[in-house]
């Protein structure tokens, strides 16, 4: 388990490994750097996040990526359309990570 020094005022960002489905079965690890917000940002995000289309959600919510390729609008299109299922789970890990969810035992 890794240790980190606690504060009450969070950095702004944080990184978390969204598991991307691939084709035929599998998943591919890819690190995302996520916007922190705090529980009321985050449920006035929710709330507002009906209207958004997956690339402003993970635009809204990420501020870059491990990938070769550079992060911005047309690269998040390019994943959203091209993997279906890696909007939900970027949005999922965001959700888990910043609820400090854990999942498993």
């Amino acid at each position: 388990m890794i240790m980190g020094k606690f504060t009450l005022k969070p950095a702004h960002t944080f990184k978390a490994k969204a598991d991307i489905p691939l084709h035929g079965g599998g998943v591919s690890p890819v690190e995302f750097e996520f916007r922190h917000r705090t529980r009321d940002e985050l449920e006035a995000w929710l709330k507002d996040s009906v209207e958004r289309s997956d690339v402003d959600a993970i635009l809204d919510m990420t501020s870059g990526w491990e990938l070769e390729d550079a992060f911005g609008r047309e690269s998040v299109e390019q994943l959203v359309q091209s993997y279906m299922g890696a909007a939900r789970s970027i949005f999922d890990k965001y959700i888990d990570t910043l609820a400090q969810r854990r999942l498993g035992n």
